[in-house]
C-alpha cells in the first residue's frame, strides 16, 4: 500500500521517484496469446490531452500552504507528474449570505456578485454597476489557474457553470429546483445569466493572463437529480431552455468581443446527450464550437461520436470518474484502478474524443480524522482530508488510480492520434511523426496475456505496468500483460 505522504516527504520526492522498482522479465507461465492489430491507416484528429475539473478540490486545496498546493499541482500538471494540459474552471453561482450552509465541503464555490446592504428580493442585481461585483471571490480555485499556466506551455482552459446565482433561480438555491425535473432558472433570466458568465470569463482572462477557449453554460442539464435538497450546485434545463441559454451565452461573449466559444451540453451520459441535441434548433447547433459529454453511462456513445463527425464539431469526454461500486477505500488496491482503466479505454474507443477530462483529481479521504465527513470510496486520484488551511500538516495519499491514469496520460500525448485497435481491452495512438505507436492494454483477468503487435516491423521499446505491486513501472520489454494489470507498450514503427 502507498503510504500517506506528508509535506516534508513530498518536498523530497518527485512523482517519478515514487514509482516502484522496475518490472522484471516475466517468468514462463501459462498464458493466452493475443495479437493486437492497430489500423494505422485510420488515425483520428490530433488528441488535445487530459485534465480535470477544478471543482471542488481546487476551492479547498488552493488555500493550503505553498508546499502542499505546489506539490499537488506538480502531481497533476508537472512534467514528472501526469502531464495534464486541460483544466475546467467552475464559475460558481453562490447562495444568499443568509442561507444556512448546506453544501458539501468544497462544493460551496462562491459567486462573483455582491449584494449591497439593504437590497431585498431577487431583482436587485445590476451587472452594469461595478459595486455589484466581487472580483476578490474564489481566490483558492483561481490559484490553480496560475499554477497550471506556470507548468503547461499551452494549457487549454474551459469555464463551466453548474448553477446560476441564487437570485436568478426559482428555488432561491443553487442546488436545484424543488423537483428535479423542473428548470431552476427563472423564466426570462437567460440574458442576465449569460451576462454574468461572460463578464466573469472576460475578467478572469485578464487577471490571470489566460484564455478560456470555451464556456459551458449548463451542466448535466436534462437529468432528474438537481433538486433543492442537494448538497452541491446543479440545475435542470429542458432541451428548449438549454437552447435559449446557449444562444444567450454566445451573444454575450460576442458582445464583449471575446473569442471564447460555446461548449455544450455537458450531459451526464450519451443517451441524454442525444435527446438534448435532438431538441436544439439548427441555429443553436451552429453556435456550438465544442460538444461535451460525460460518460457516467455508456449507452449510445457511438451515436455521440457520429453527431460530432457529421457536424464537424470537436468532441470532448469532459467529465468522468469511475471507481468500483462499493469498493472500500484502499489507496493501494487494484480493483478500482482496473475498472477506471477499462472505462477510459472504452470511452476512447467508442466516443473517439480529442480529450478526456477527469472529474475532480483530489477527493476527501473517507477515514480522515477530524474531517467530520464521509468520503467517496475510491473516487479521485489523490485522497486528502479537507481540513482547514491553518492545520500543521495536510497528508497527501496517492492512490493506485493515479498510476492507472499515468499509464494513459504520460504516453498518449497532445498531438497523438487515436487509431482503431481490434481488441476490446486495448486503445492505441500514433505519434505526430508516425514513428511511434502507444498501446494501453487492460487485463482484468487472472490469466497472463502474451501480446503480439500485428504491424510489420513493429518493435516494443518500452513496457510500463501498474498492477497490485507496481506503479507505472518500466522494465522488460517482453510484451506480456500480467494478470490484473494495466500495461502500456511504446512501439517503434518503421
Amino acid at each position: 500500500m502507498i503510504r500517506a505522504l506528508t509535506v516534508s516527504l513530498l518536498l523530497a520526492a518527485s512523482p517519478a521517484a515514487l514509482a516502484q522498482v522496475p518490472v522484471p522479465a516475466p517468468a514462463p507461465e501459462p498464458a493466452v496469446s493475443l495479437t493486437l492489430r492497430p489500423d494505422l491507416q485510420r488515425p483520428g484528429p490530433p488528441f488535445e490531452g487530459w485534465g480535470t475539473a477544478l471543482a471542488w478540490f481546487a476551492h479547498v486545496t488552493g488555500g493550503y500552504p505553498d508546499p502542499v498546493r505546489e506539490k499537488l499541482a506538480d502531481l497533476f500538471y508537472g512534467p514528472e507528474g501526469l502531464g495534464w494540459t486541460i483544466a475546467r474552471y467552475n464559475i460558481g453561482g453562490g447562495d444568499a449570505p443568509e442561507t444556512k450552509p448546506y453544501l458539501r465541503p468544497g462544493a460551496d464555490v462562491p459567486g462573483f456578485w455582491r449584494r449591497p446592504a439593504g437590497m431585498l428580493g431577487n431583482d436587485w442585481w445590476n451587472p452594469a454597476d461595478p459595486a455589484m461585483w466581487n472580483w476578490s471571490a474564489d481566490a483558492n480555485q483561481r490559484w490553480w489557474l496560475d499554477a497550471i499556466r506556470r507548468r503547461v506551455k499551452a494549457p487549454i482552459f474551459e469555464a463551466f457553470s453548474n448553477s446560476p446565482p441564487w437570485f436568478m433561480t426559482v428555488s432561491g438555491r443553487v442546488s436545484g429546483a424543488e423537483k428535479g425535473t423542473d428548470d431552476n432558472l427563472r423564466p426570462g433570466q437567460e440574458a442576465r445569466f449569460a451576462d454574468y458568465l461572460a463578464t466573469v470569463v472576460d475578467k478572469l482572462q485578464k487577471a490571470h493572463r489566460i484564455t478560456f477557449r470555451t464556456l459551458s453554460p449548463v451542466n448535466e442539464p436534462n437529468t432528474d437529480y438537481w433538486f433543492a435538497a442537494n448538497t452541491q450546485e446543479g440545475a435542470h434545463w429542458s432541451p428548449e431552455r438549454q437552447a435559449k441559454m446557449i444562444d444567450a451565452a454566445d451573444r454575450a461573449l460576442k458582445a464583449r468581443g471575446l473569442k471564447t466559444g460555446i461548449a455544450a451540453p455537458d450531459e451526464t451520459n450519451s443517451h441524454l446527450f442525444v435527446r438534448d441535441w435532438e431538441g436544439y434548433p439548427p441555429e443553436t447547433r451552429a453556435r456550438i464550437g465544442q460538444l461535451n459529454v460525460h460518460s457516467y453511462g455508456t449507452l449510445h456513445q457511438t451515436a455521440v461520436r457520429d453527431i460530432a463527425r457529421a457536424h464537424g464539431i470537436r468532441l470532448w469526454m469532459s467529465e468522468n470518474d469511475t471507481p468500483l461500486d462499493k469498493d472500500p477505500e484502499n489507496f493501494g488496491g487494484i480493483a478500482s484502478p482496473l475498472v477506471f482503466a477499462e472505462h477510459v479505454v472504452h470511452d476512447l474507443k467508442r466516443l473517439e474524443p480529442v480529450a478526456w477530462v477527469f472529474w475532480q483529481a483530489v477527493e476527501r479521504q473517507t477515514t480522515a480524522a477530524g474531517d467530520g465527513q464521509s468520503g467517496g470510496g475510491n473516487w479521485g486520484l489523490v485522497k486528502m482530508a479537507y481540513t482547514p488551511a491553518s492545520d500543521a500538516e495536510h497528508p497527501i495519499h496517492i492512490t493506485r488510480k493515479y498510476w492507472a491514469m499515468a499509464q494513459f496520460s504520460r504516453y498518449i500525448r497532445p498531438g497523438y492520434r487515436l487509431v482503431p485497435v481490434d481488441d476490446e481491452d486495448t486503445v492505441g495512438a500514433v505519434s505526430p511523426d508516425g514513428k511511434q505507436l502507444v498501446l494501453v492494454h487492460v487485463n482484468a483477468g487472472v490469466v497472463p496475456r502474451r501480446l503480439t503487435i500485428g504491424v510489420s516491423g513493429a518493435k516494443v521499446v518500452q513496457r510500463i505496468v501498474t498492477d497490485a505491486t507496481h506503479t507505472a513501472a518500466s522494465g522488460s520489454v517482453v510484451p506480456l500483460a500480467g494478470p490484473r494489470s494495466i500495461t502500456t507498450l511504446v512501439v517503434a514503427l518503421r
